[in-house]
């Protein structure tokens, strides 16, 4: 196999340019449920980030009919049937704790990564599927997306991965507890009613819709991008206005004291693009 070929197989594709990361979830034939490669892809890549100045927008898709399936149930089993195979004695406690924590920390280093996340949602966002979506900052839907939490119909709790933090936040309590506890799918239409997504397209337009939001978010300054995404995690969890407004005050004191800001309102007021240097 050559090496261009090779990595056109491999379980996360990489495309970075102009400061901006396209990555596509690429196991179409398994509308990209998640295996062990694609789990440590994707969790050392968006880890990596917190260190990545030259990166400044994520743009996650999926290859194929589907966004992300959830785990891959079927390779789980064919692991499973090896090992009873083998004789082999089921995985301690410790071990399965470790899987836990090599796929929910992909979610916590989406939030961790300075970097706005973008995820294009084309098809069934399942499980764990439904985790990167709700992870991201900004979701854009076909009409065909779909939305659920599976994981209480294979017998788990209907809690995992954040989707328990973050859905009550988004859609309120009543329509996350229904999602939780029955599996039920919510379809584009209703997400974007409720303000889960916040576009609805064709997957072409989404892209364009896609691209335009990178230029956009490119037109701010690196620091500036940086200290929103921030202040934004901590006002979800931000105990008063006054303690939001404390974290908002000390980023916009900091914004100020850099040569993008008077970049920016140079640009603004001689109606240009701005030429940032990230200092």
């Amino acid at each position: 196999m050559t090496a261009s070929a090779a990595l056109q197989d491999a379980p996360l594709l990489i495309d970075e340019q102009g400061g901006v990361a396209w990555l596509t979830m690429n196991r179409p034939e398994r509308l990209n449920a998640m295996n062990p490669g694609l789990v440590d892809a994707l969790r050392h890549y968006f880890e990596a980030l917190r260190d990545r100045s030259d990166i400044r927008v994520v743009v996650l898709q999926g290859a194929g009919r589907a966004f992300c399936a959830g785990l891959d149930l079927k390779h789980q089993a064919e692991q499973g049937q090896a090992l009873q195979a083998a004789g082999s004695q089921p995985r301690p406690l410790s071990d399965s704790l470790a899987t836990q924590y090599s796929i929910r920390n992909i979610m916590l280093a989406m939030r961790r990564c300075p970097q706005p996340v973008i995820s294009v949602v084309q098809g069934s966002a399942s499980g764990g599927g439904l985790a990167l979506a709700l992870s991201s900052d900004i979701r854009l839907a076909t009409p065909d997306a779909r939305f659920n939490a599976a994981f209480i119909k294979i017998g788990l709790t209907g809690c995992d991965m954040g989707v328990s933090y973050f859905l009550p936040r988004m859609v309120g309590a009543s329509v996350a507890a229904e999602m939780l506890m029955t599996r039920r799918f919510m379809n584009a239409q209703r997400a974007w009613q409720l303000g889960l997504v916040s576009h609805v397209a064709p997957l072409d337009d989404l892209l364009l819709e896609a691209r335009t939001l990178v230029q956009e978010l490119l037109n701010a300054t690196p620091l500036g991008l940086r200290l929103t995404k921030e202040a934004l995690g901590h006002a979800l969890d931000g105990n008063s206005l006054e303690s939001v407004m404390a974290m908002e005050d000390r980023n916009q004191m900091l914004a100020t004291r850099g040569s993008d800001f008077q970049e920016g309102m140079t640009a603004f007021l001689e109606k240009r693009a701005p030429r940032y240097t990230g200092q």
